[in-house]
């Protein structure tokens, strides 16, 4: 069976991390997100994939260039929607085939339940089913399908992932695959809607948090690097190649630390946190709840907390980022919230910065003693 995995969109909600990658490449767990859809596609021993790739895709081929398994590329030119990005696969399919997005999370389990169908769509009930397809179901039969409507007629919506017969390129007339399988369902063709075991996908941005925590849940212990023996690590802890773990420094699991970081020492880092590789964390810092990228540096006595920071960031001593709830306006639509702060990449922070519930873009400098909550800060501001 063939496997065609989406990943040519960019993921705009959940901008400032888009900015340098595609959505599909975000680092949660220290891994892109597609890994964890070819890893399910794998384990069902689906091993015909084809990655469609457009915006920085040169990222993506790169990625996929480095795994076991080859890989068929397509490209699409132009980011037009998810059944013109299937459309540009058409050439490479043989038969039945899955359809899954590049950038949402889903278990091998979920999988099996599907792949065997011919049109099937995989549902999962959410508590905001407006984010998504919403899914009308009668006896495990499909019975509409509405994008994003803004009265949900239930909670069940649409994972993306779809079983397929090669005659769907014969009604794709339109861009978008929700409206695609709505039309298929409103000729008559049955569509099994089968309920996924575990499956998220990121809106925003904060949601990466949850999914971090998500992919933490089962991670084997592993130690390459070296700790002191005055520290105290307990719990499920990856420490990569090259990193050390100072003095008096307490990691409760589950934590993922990369290769070749600086943690401490007199530092804690608690649970559900994914530090990539060549990050410093300072001594007398704390870091829990967090996702922090390649190349950033955590000054000393600084408190980060329910934070996704991105890569080649500089935070000060005296940093404090902790969580708080609020409003935020994202493409134009306020938004609950409740977090610490979305971080761009290569963002400057002086010392005793204090920031909570606010998004910061990319290239952003803020002077020392700021304080920022409940906003957005633009790419390139600079804070004074």
């Amino acid at each position: 069976m063939q496997a065609v995995i989406l990943a040519a969109g960019e993921g705009k909600r959940v901008r400032p991390l888009t900015w340098s990658r595609p959505k599909a490449m975000i680092p949660v767990a220290n891994r892109p997100i597609i890994a964890y859809t070819i890893d399910a596609l794998i384990k069902n021993g689906i091993r015909e994939i084809i990655v469609v790739v457009g915006y920085r895709k040169e990222q993506v081929t790169r990625y996929l260039n480095q795994l076991d398994i080859p890989v068929t590329v397509v490209v699409q030119e132009k980011q037009l929607g998810t059944a013109h990005a299937l459309a540009q696969a058409e050439p490479e399919i043989q038969g039945d085939f899955l359809l899954l997005p590049g950038d949402n999370y889903i278990d091998a389990q979920s999988i099996a339940r599907i792949k065997d169908l011919k049109n099937a769509i995989l549902v999962k009930e959410h508590p905001h089913p407006s984010n998504f397809g919403v899914v009308t179901i009668s006896d495990g039969r499909a019975e509409s399908i509405v994008e994003k409507p803004e009265h949900a007629a239930s909670f069940q919506v649409s994972t993306g992932i779809y079983s397929l017969t090669k005659e769907v390129f014969q009604k794709i007339h339109c861009n978008d695959m929700t409206d695609v399988i709505a039309g298929m369902i409103d000729a008559g063709t049955f569509v099994h809607a089968v309920p996924a075991d575990d499956w998220q996908d990121a809106i925003y941005p904060w949601d990466l948090l949850t999914l971090n925590q998500r992919l933490l849940r089962h991670l084997p212990s592993a130690r390459e690097g070296v700790a002191s023996r005055h520290a105290t690590i307990t719990g499920p802890v990856q420490i990569g190649k090259g990193s050390t773990i100072g003095p008096n420094t307490v990691i409760t699991g589950p934590v993922i630390i990369g290769d070749d970081c600086t943690i401490g020492p007199n530092c804690c880092i608690l649970p559900n946190t994914s530090i990539g590789s060549r990050v410093m964390v300072e001594p007398l810092s704390l870091v829990g709840n967090s996702l922090i990228m390649d190349d950033t540096c955590i000054a000393s006595h600084s408190r980060i907390v329910d934070a996704v920071i991105g890569e080649r960031c500089t935070l000060a001593d005296h940093t404090s980022v902790g969580r708080q709830e609020g409003l935020l306006e994202i493409e134009g639509v306020p938004v609950h919230t409740g977090f610490g702060a979305i971080i761009g990449d290569n963002v400057r922070c002086g010392p005793f910065s204090r920031i909570s519930n606010s998004i910061i873009g990319n290239n952003v400098i803020a002077e020392g003693d700021q304080k920022v909550i409940s906003r957005t800060v633009p790419d390139g501001t600079l804070v004074i």
